[in-house]
């Protein structure tokens, strides 16, 4: 490879990984394993030690994490929250081992389990718990202090007023608990988590304390940063006071003398790692003494005294018995591989989804063959490939009609899924009526998956709607019903009828219409009715409204059924009026009737927050460059909508530009 290849691939490389790195660690939705992207930062680390010329000052293998999210205030760490430097093998323990021998003697390590979660930093004063923050780029991280008193193993009291202490823990979801989760979401048809860690930050990062508190959070608190009134003079003894202080610490560790004991350490912590209650990622190896650490020293982002190593993912071979197709809330078919059981990352697997007929056809997926699993996260399984086929085995084919009403099946405009045809179908039913009384939707408290099978099979209901035609006395016809809980039930039911407008919107569950969309409808028609009276068009026109969200909206409220549906829904007095007020918005502000591309990561703003507030100023938001495009708010590796912007004579503005935007729409 010569020198400007070389440099393609290193420019290549810093592209992908700032790329991942924002939907990692700042969208909380990664799109690639963590063991890919530790090669993808291995491959770059590697080429700027050979070539020294080719390293920039933003370089990703300069930097910690994340950045401070603009929805949080801003917290500046007395003492930095490093990163760990990652190695992959044996060897490269022993080359650690070597280096911290070189500088002290004898040293005593200690080897604990890497929780794959947040880290953060929580700060007392004479006892009380007074801030918590995150890790951010390790000099200043996000002010997340009334989430964190959410996480009930947490103290907010120490058992000892110390003047003041910093510790550093990792804020994680247990696997019971994202199970669960990502089974509600799954159930809302909902884009579910793809793992525990990005459930727990996703869920810790809300503007909202009460969601962070619904999702279960747990922390393991593993370090002192600061302290007053103490001298502590081991990590081994560190952990020992914070049990003492009150706080949950790592569940177990291993004191280490040789680098020989260390393997032996990291192997059996990841021989346990499928039996843990929680998610890690690798092993910590730590020098014990903090008079050899000082010795040790720090780089300019890892410390000389501290390694991880990170554990290969685990793959097996199965055979693939059957494929089962399920139907969810909007007719979507979705083929599940049915496997012979097998232990994989220390539980037993049977199943998976295979997502739809694009993924079964491109691994060329047969019934009968032997496939290669591994778990995304350590948690969810998925097919990686086909090792081989079984004899005489034949493509997979979905079912030309549903599985569960014999309607026929299609796709519609070029999706990858395939719909049943039968809007009755007895399985969307079920579906739709989980998303109708969900806490997005209608929010109706009491009524679960299996009540609502009760009610259908006792045929006391056949529609989302027959919900509000209910009495007392029918409901303490089911099983466990008494007439306390009969009352709970109806009256939770009778509250929602005086929801806002856009719940009932969602509730209908018009497909690509989620509850952004719906709020979106309800602040501009104002009322059911002229939702179901607007054209297309008119629709299109809304801010934030795409084509085929116009499309979908305007169709569903032309049928002969939904006409019917809204005058049931008036009939029944449940609320079609928005009773939240908007602030009209002025023609004259500079962004009115404007349309806006994001690109690239700005310093401040997420591109999701720099969209709403151009949307709510009058605004809209593309997500690709045209002629018909105003501006380009780009921020750093804006890409190639950049380019196009420049081709095009577009505009192009940065974030004081569109800050400067902003405050004269408010004069």
């Amino acid at each position: 490879m010569n020198e400007t290849n070389w440099s393609q691939r290193a420019e290549e490389l810093r592209t992908a990984i700032l790329y991942h790195n924002d939907r990692y660690y700042n969208e909380d939705a990664p799109e690639i394993s963590d063991y890919d992207y530790d090669m993808l930062l291995r491959e770059l680390e590697k080429l700027e030690q050979e070539h020294p010329e080719l390293q920039t000052p933003d370089s990703p293998t300069r930097r910690v994490g994340g950045e401070a999210a603009a929805k949080f205030s801003p917290v500046t760490h007395t003492v930095p929250m490093e990163s760990l430097h990652d190695s992959f093998s044996h060897e490269e323990i022993r080359e650690f081992d070597r280096r911290v021998r070189e500088t002290v003697s004898d040293p005593l390590y200690v080897v604990e389990p890497k929780i794959d979660g947040l880290s953060v930093s929580a700060e007392y004063r004479n006892g009380i718990f007074v801030r918590g923050s995150t890790r951010g780029d390790g000099l200043v991280g996000e002010d997340i202090t009334e989430n964190l008193k959410t996480i009930r193993s947490l103290p907010m009291k120490l058992k000892k007023p110390l003047p003041y202490l910093e510790v550093r823990g990792e804020v994680y979801m247990s696997v019971q608990s994202f199970e669960e989760l990502t089974a509600l979401q799954e159930e809302r048809e909902e884009k579910p988590f793809k793992n525990p860690r990005n459930a727990a930050a996703g869920s810790l990062r809300q503007k909202d304390a009460s969601v962070t508190k619904e999702r279960k959070l747990d922390i393991f608190v593993f370090n002192i940063q600061q302290i007053e009134g103490e001298v502590l003079t081991s990590h081994k003894e560190s952990l020992d006071h914070l049990r003492e202080l009150g706080f949950i610490t790592l569940p177990f560790y291993q004191p280490c003398r040789t680098v020989e004991e260390v393997l032996e350490a990291i192997e059996s912590i990841g021989n346990q790692r499928g039996e843990l209650p929680f998610q890690i990622d690798g092993a910590v190896i730590k020098v014990d003494r903090f008079s050899h650490r000082e010795q040790l020293g720090s780089t300019s982002k890892f410390p000389r005294w501290a390694e991880a190593y990170k554990y290969p993912p685990e793959e097996k071979e199965t055979e693939l018995l059957d494929v089962e197709i399920n139907v969810g809330r909007t007719g979507v078919l979705t083929p599940t591989a049915i496997f012979a059981p097998i232990t994989l990352a220390g539980t037993t697997v049977s199943r998976a989804t295979l997502h739809n007929e694009d993924f079964i056809r491109e691994k060329d997926i047969r019934i009968g063959d032997v496939v290669v699993l591994r778990k995304a996260g350590e948690i969810i399984p998925e097919v990686v490939s086909v090792s081989r086929h079984k004899e005489g085995s034949v493509p997979f084919r979905m079912p030309a009609v549903c599985p569960s009403c014999g309607s026929p099946v299609a796709y519609e405009n070029g999706e990858a899924a395939l719909r049943c045809s039968n809007t009755d179908c007895p399985a969307q039913l079920m579906r739709h009526m989980i998303h109708f009384v969900s806490r997005d939707a209608m929010d109706i408290d009491g009524l679960g998956e299996r009540v609502l099978h009760q009610m259908t099979e006792s045929r006391l209901i056949a529609s989302p709607l027959d919900l509000y035609r209910l009495t007392k006395e029918q409901i303490m016809t089911l099983e466990n019903k008494k007439e306390k809980s009969a009352d709970n039930l109806i009256r939770a039911i009778d509250k929602s009828r005086a929801n806002d407008l856009y719940r009932i919107v969602y509730a209908l569950g018009i497909r690509h219409i989620g509850q952004r969309a719906a709020k979106l409808l309800s602040d501009h028609f104002g009322t059911l009715d002229a939702i179901a009276a607007a054209s297309e068009e008119e629709i299109a026109q809304m801010e934030g409204f795409g084509e085929i969200m116009a499309q979908s909206a305007a169709a569903y409220f032309a049928l002969p059924t939904t006409r019917q549906l809204v005058e049931e829904i008036h009939s029944l007095g449940i609320n079609t009026r928005n009773l939240s007020e908007k602030k009209p918005v002025s023609a004259d502000n500079p962004l009115f009737g404007k349309t806006f591309v994001i690109t690239g990561t700005l310093p401040h703003y997420k591109r999701t927050e720099a969209a709403a507030i151009i949307e709510s100023l009058g605004g809209k938001t593309a997500s690709s460059v045209s002629k018909k495009t105003d501006y380009v708010l780009a921020g750093e590796d804006p890409g190639s909508k950049l380019t196009k912007a420049q081709s095009l004579g577009v505009t192009v503005i940065d974030e004081a530009q569109f800050e400067e935007m902003k405050n004269a729409s408010h004069e």
